[in-house]
């Protein structure tokens, strides 16, 4: 690679520049966006591009699944739309699980930037509608048709003109239009906001020398990161609740030189439920994995990833086939992460988690006097614990969800909260305990029937310990204090109460 003519002090304030114009878009999005899944939950992400689709720099707030995917998304953009047929305010948008973020319920859309007649960057921004259609988002779904409306790659807005055929066909599928036209609207701002922001800085400077040159150095610290550790192929395996039996997660972790190539051979066919990870999700929390681990300090762009593979086989749960449902991906590719970790224990002890829960959520609909309603509130579940620390507590990882705040779920739906606490004690024991998960009850405050899905895991599995620490304890699901099924969909009525509790994480070495 040929060495930059940029010195580290110029560099350092233009990646800085670079930074802040895209949070600036990020706060944009927020501040213009409809849905408690932006505003509250974080459940977004922001990313700016070179002409190429490859990614220089993404909002602080970015998730880590959207940072792999986003810039993929582009890629996949342009391949049905090279550079040359698209033209100043065009804007484009799918939610194609395989091409945007493994399901349909996120949705894409990415923004040519010009300069001086040619295409130099593109901004893009990628969020959770607040409702796709169908039937509401849940594990036990069967196929992408039952999981709402598909968007394939097209063009929202051609040369500013927007496509009302299409924002009338999306208004038309999903329960609450306002709120997912006035996201997908926001998104559109961002985008607008970011090319306003990076205009006057294309006068300065060389977008691509500087791109370059931040890609470059970012390979070289993951590629040496990863010449750090020793040559050979590390197994990681866990496993996710499942339906009949549960899911096996298999990794293979090959280390050589200043390459790392995960294999997921092993691991569960795919399934007629809503768990499946397709192969854009699977590399980016696979990316993530890896680079929290060995190189967490260095911005995330192209470069940081590119030292970094994946494969599964096709029909597997990480690459499944059309038409696959996926809206629960998360259940299984949250599970890839501390199986990767688990698999590099041995190695990097002094780096090494236990397992911990993915975020849970409930997800409501219907309609309130006189007006429909749909929404979605996360919880975060306890974490493994380290050599160094406690498991933290109530966290959410490895994405990173935030809890909607009570009073304005309240507002968002007929519910009442009774209770949002610690669930004390459900951590595993050891040297380190695991952090403890989250107990949330609510009750039903409607006068008219509401429609209910929840998504859990670690209801059966418990995450598990390390170096002897113990396990933590499973989560649970109740229904005026009876166990039901995560996979299934409920009617609820006034007065009832829904208890949701999530698991904690493992412990850490053998208790004293």
């Amino acid at each position: 690679m040929k060495k930059s003519k940029l010195d580290p002090i110029t560099l350092e304030i233009q990646w800085k520049r670079l930074v802040s114009m895209v949070d600036e878009a990020s706060a944009a999005f927020v501040r213009t966006s409809f849905s408690v899944l932006v505003r509250e939950a974080n459940d977004f992400a922001v990313v700016l591009t070179d002409a190429q689709g490859r990614s220089i720099a993404q909002s602080i707030l970015s998730i880590p699944s959207f940072i792999g995917t986003l810039p993929a998304t582009v890629k996949h953009f342009l391949q049905k739309f090279p550079p040359k047929t698209l033209k100043p305010g065009d804007v484009l948008i799918t939610n194609d699980p395989w091409m945007g973020t493994g399901h349909i319920h996120d949705v894409n859309v990415a923004m040519p930037i010009f300069h001086k007649g040619k295409i130099v960057a593109y901004a893009a921004v990628v969020s959770h509608m607040p409702d796709i259609g169908g039937r509401i988002r849940n594990a036990g779904i069967r196929d992408i048709y039952e999981e709402g409306l598909q968007i394939p790659r097209m063009k929202l807005i051609s040369a500013g003109k927007p496509d009302q055929n299409l924002l009338d066909m999306i208004a038309q599928n999903v329960r609450v239009p306002e709120q997912t036209l006035g996201d997908i609207w926001a998104q559109v701002a961002a985008c607008k906001m970011l090319e306003e922001r990076l205009k006057p800085l294309l006068k300065e400077i060389d977008l691509d020398s500087l791109g370059a040159e931040i890609r470059r150095r970012s390979e070289a610290a993951m590629r040496k990161a990863i010449r750090d550790v020793p040559d050979g192929v590390y197994h990681g395996r866990t496993q996710h609740d499942g339906f009949e039996e549960p899911i096996i997660i298999n990794a293979a972790v090959t280390v050589k030189g200043e390459r790392l190539a995960i294999d997921y051979t092993g691991s569960s066919n795919q399934v007629p439920r809503a768990v499946n990870v397709v192969p854009i999700y699977c590399f980016a929390y696979s990316a993530f994995a890896v680079k929290a681990l060995l190189c967490p300090d260095v911005p995330n762009n192209e470069g940081s990833f590119t030292p970094i593979s994946t494969s599964a086989p096709l029909g597997s749960i990480f690459n499944p086939t059309y038409p696959a449902a996926s809206g629960g991906r998360g259940m299984i590719g949250h599970m890839m992460v501390p199986a990767i970790l688990m698999a590099l224990a041995d190695v990097l002890p002094e780096r090494a988690l236990a397992e911990g829960s993915s975020n849970s959520s409930i997800t409501v609909t219907g309609e309130h006097r006189g007006r429909p309603y749909a929404a979605v509130n996360f919880m975060n579940a306890g974490q493994g614990a380290t050599q160094h620390r406690d498991g933290f507590t109530m966290l959410s990882f490895p994405s990173n969800l935030s809890n909607t705040p009570i009073e304005v779920f309240e507002q968002m739906a007929p519910l009442r909260v009774i209770e949002r606490a610690i669930r004390r004690g459900s951590g595993g024991a050891g040297a380190r305990r695991g952090g403890d998960g989250l107990r949330f009850e609510v009750e039903v405050a409607a006068d008219t029937p509401m429609m209910a899905s929840m998504i859990m895991t670690r209801y059966k599995t418990a995450p598990q310990g390390i170096a002897g620490g113990t396990p933590g304890k499973v989560g649970g699901l109740y229904l005026n204090g009876k166990a039901i099924n995560p996979a299934d969909h409920w009617v609820l009525n006034k007065g009832d109460r829904v208890v949701m509790e999530t698991a904690g994480g493992g412990g850490y070495g053998a208790a004293a």
